[in-house]
């Protein structure tokens, strides 16, 4: 099972982050260690070793067959189902990582830093996976919302371009990327994600 994610596919995110309201000539793809998949609602440890770990709240979706050179327009094809997750970043890892042109490896991928929800079957939803809303409470309170529209690379069409580079088999995930509002988690923190009007995702921080 492989995890794959995408940074800087929201325009207001990169502006919150780099200042400008910039769309990279190419989809950006990191990928994520198995060890890192968090799910079944089970707590979220922060680690000791980073000073700030931010969450980054993210549509998610789960490949359903194997696929290689995918056109965008059979992307739809090749997944099934779509919850919503975190995308846990160690904020200063990865800023001292930029700045010496490092991976992120450690910051992205570390353990428990690919959370998961509740999976909901695409043919459940009433909407296209490009015109859904999402949004993260932390302590009943809204903090993160999102559009997919708002995406600068489509699922279909990131689809498309991690199969040029990857073979995808059924199980990998695709974290789409996330919009702005982006900020630090600390203990005793309880984080809510919806899907529309569906809780899906439901945890605490320890």
């Amino acid at each position: 099972m492989k995890i794959f994610a995408v940074g800087m596919n929201y325009a207001e995110h990169n502006k919150e982050l780099h200042g400008t309201l910039l769309k990279t000539e190419e989809p950006v793809i990191f990928t994520k260690a198995d060890s890192a998949l968090l799910k079944d609602h089970k707590p979220f440890f922060i680690p000791d070793w980073s000073s700030r770990v931010d969450y980054e709240t993210e549509v998610v979706v789960r490949i359903c067959r194997l696929g290689k050179g995918i056109p965008a327009r059979f992307a739809h094809r090749y997944y099934d189902a779509v919850t919503v997750g975190i995308d846990f970043t160690a904020r200063d890892m990865q800023q001292k990582a930029r700045e010496k042109g490092l991976p992120w490896t450690i910051c992205k991928g570390f353990d428990g830093s690919a959370v998961i929800g509740d999976w909901v079957p695409v043919e459940e939803l009433n909407k296209s996976l490009g015109d859904l809303n999402f949004h993260l409470d932390i302590n009943g309170q809204t903090v993160q919302q999102g559009y997919t529209g708002d995406m600068q690379y489509s699922i279909d069409e990131l689809i498309s371009y991690i199969s040029r580079f990857f073979t995808l088999k059924t199980g990998d995930l695709l974290y789409t990327g996330t919009p702005v509002g982006v900020g630090p988690v600390h203990i005793d923190d309880h984080l809510e994600g919806w899907l529309e009007d569906r809780k899906v995702l439901n945890f605490k921080c320890k």
